[in-house]
């Protein structure tokens, strides 16, 4: 098993959009997934992308990803906001969680953003001991919002 950690290419986009799916399926709302394909590779790969990806390939074969964009904090300065992580059912335990999660915060310290943000379900158990081994700290006190247009 040849495991490689890349950045995200426009020829991923298809492939993203069925680990997206799969994720939206392991999250119990996979009528939630919305967008397009062209949408999608237009918003990382279009001449302002908004996006970008990590990906975890096991024998030249994408088995995993991780999307992020920056995100402002008037207090801080900017931030990386981890929107999806993913690792295939059948490739988990296999180390391609952490190297992903790896390569994101070598990314956010050479771009030197002050934090890596992120949000995980509170069912998600196996995620959340994830980040656990990482020692990162769960809040409490926001609540989340959203306003649909």
């Amino acid at each position: 098993m040849f495991i490689t950690v890349r950045r995200a290419t426009k020829e991923d986009c298809p492939r993203l959009m069925e680990l997206v799916r799969e994720l939206a399926l392991y999250e119990k709302a996979p009528q939630e997934v919305t967008v397009t394909l062209q949408h999608f590779e237009e918003s990382g790969f279009g001449p302002n992308p908004v996006w970008w990806a990590f990906c975890a390939e096991v024998d030249g074969v994408v088995q995993g990803f991780a999307l992020y964009y920056i995100r402002y904090s008037t207090w801080k300065g900017q931030a990386m906001y981890l929107e999806d992580i993913l690792v295939t059912e059948s490739m988990r335990g296999k180390s391609l969680g952490k190297l992903l999660f790896d390569a994101l915060i070598a990314e956010a310290k050479e771009k030197q953003y002050k934090r890596m943000v992120w949000q995980v379900l509170e069912w998600n158990e196996p995620a959340i001991n994830f980040y656990k081994k990482y020692k990162a700290s769960f809040d409490g006190e926001w609540v989340n919002c959203s306003l649909d247009l």
